[in-house]
């Protein structure tokens, strides 16, 4: 089998192709592209295949998918662009004649109301309207994404969000990256749509408690109305979209958008998915 995987510079990618390789897939049936080779050095040094790709070049698309049996399209980090480029790989794909298309997409991403559903949305209906047997893997919360957090509280002795009591059911990257690998390697995911989640949903003041046992201080958990968080976040200095951005995905937090609810990613897996509390010293 020949296995593409997109964004393998990227954090998610390269731990796909990691996992791939301890699930007794050869190197030699791997290629990991990416816009920048050099960050996939120690995977070439593995004997796994690079190719530089740009979702903007259809040509190096068509050049890189050539051959392949499967590819794992991981979601582009360009928020905005992700639309049109998830589309060229994807019509890059079917020209190569690639015989099942992988992507990440977000929670609940036909029906959410998540500041990052729509391109994911958009993108599952490209996927599904190009004929190509499909998998995608509606992936939730990287638990990874509180580093700065994790940051804050050793600084500050504080977690300060607008969540209110909404619950994220976060995992580890390495979760999601698992549940990815098992995807590509087993029969029986065509056509299938997973929501992929944490097993247990946490509160903000659940995540205060890791947080003082993760940076060895009491870390209080401060929540604030969004616009005290405005206001809080603009007085720091960031700009007005990453304002906005930040206050309205604790909005969805609050709605209760992330809060999970699917045992998908253990069942994939088979086995617990990673505690928050590891998951934060991971980044600690």
């Amino acid at each position: 089998m020949s296995i593409v995987v997109t964004g393998a510079t990227g954090q998610l990618g390269h731990l796909i192709v990691e996992h791939l390789i301890k699930r007794g897939v050869a190197p030699a049936g791997i290629t990991a592209v990416g816009r920048n080779t050099a960050r996939l050095a120690d995977l070439a040094a593995t004997g796994v295949a690079t190719a530089v790709i740009d979702y903007t070049d259809p040509a190096s698309l068509a050049a890189a998918f050539t051959g392949a049996d499967v590819l794992m399209l991981v979601s582009g980090s360009e928020v905005g662009q992700r639309v049109a480029q998830h589309g060229n790989a994807i019509t890059a794909a079917v020209a190569a004649g690639v015989g099942r298309i992988v992507y990440t997409s977000a929670p609940k991403a036909d029906t959410s109301a998540l500041i990052l559903a729509p391109e994911h949305k958009a993108t599952e209906e490209a996927l599904l309207a190009s004929g190509v047997p499909f998998t995608i893997l509606r992936n939730g919360w990287y638990t990874e994404n509180y580093a700065a957090a994790v940051q804050q509280a050793r600084e500050t002795g504080v977690y300060l969000t607008s969540t209110g009591a909404g619950r994220v059911a976060s995992a580890s990257r390495s979760d999601y990256a698992e549940a990815a690998a098992v995807v590509l390697t087993t029969p029986g995911h065509e056509n299938a749509i997973y929501e992929l989640a944490g097993d247990i949903a946490w509160t903000g003041s659940d995540m205060a408690v890791a947080l003082t046992e993760v940076v060895g201080r009491p870390v209080v958990f401060t929540p604030v109305s969004p616009e005290e968080h405005t206001a809080i976040l603009t007085g720091a200095g960031l700009d007005g979209g990453t304002v906005g951005f930040v206050v309205a995905l604790d909005g969805n937090t609050r709605d209760g958008l992330l809060a999970g609810g699917s045992s998908d990613l253990a069942t994939l897996i088979g086995h617990p998915t990673t505690p928050l509390l590891d998951g934060l010293r991971a980044v600690a």
